[in-house]
């Protein structure tokens, strides 16, 4: 994920995008249980970037507030707090979990 946002002179984006995409693919490992998920990335604009995890179940990811003791369930809370936006897309055949980060300059 990092090289790929470096590479495509993104860097400013590349640690939020490592750790977005890091908690989207634990999800859909941990909740779809499934043996397999695609990862997209996509470039609607010169400084935007949308990361995507897709995977067979259509469960919508659920946000939850933890205890102080518990050890998850902050992964969204921190997912939206870094990305400029989130969502999820229904498809045919289960869901698409995206998170859009914009960097500095036009977009």
């Amino acid at each position: 994920m990092r090289v790929a946002l470096v590479v495509r002179d993104l860097d400013e984006l590349a640690d939020d995008g490592a750790l977005i995409l890091s908690d989207l693919v634990s999800n859909a490992v941990r909740h779809a249980r499934r043996e397999s998920i695609r990862l997209t990335i996509d470039r609607p604009g010169a400084v935007r970037v949308c990361i995507g995890v897709v995977d067979f179940s259509e469960a919508p990811p659920a946000p939850r507030t933890p205890g102080d003791a518990d050890e998850g369930g902050r992964g969204l809370a921190l997912v939206n707090e870094l990305a400029d936006r989130w969502g999820t897309e229904l498809l045919p055949w289960g869901k698409r979990v995206w998170a859009e980060l914009h960097g500095g300059g036009e977009a």
